[in-house]
């Protein structure tokens, strides 16, 4: 099953932006991520798929639009 949206409960609540491992692959959060997840913990974000995600097992994206 492909994930299409992450929470900040599904992302184990980062605190720090950065790149994470997860268990359908990497995923960086930036500084503007945390600070809609700050303000709105229930977000859902669509995941994008970055342009180096054919090069990484599993995976690279990124946060795009979100939902409250």
């Amino acid at each position: 099953m492909a994930v299409n949206k992450i929470t900040w409960a599904q992302a184990g609540r980062v605190t720090e932006p950065g790149r994470y491992m997860l268990r359908f692959g990497w995923l960086t959060v930036t500084p503007e991520d945390l600070a809609i997840w700050e303000q709105f913990p229930h977000a859902a974000f669509t995941l994008v798929t970055t342009a180096s995600a054919t090069d990484v097992v599993g995976g690279e994206f990124r946060l795009g639009t979100f939902e409250v």
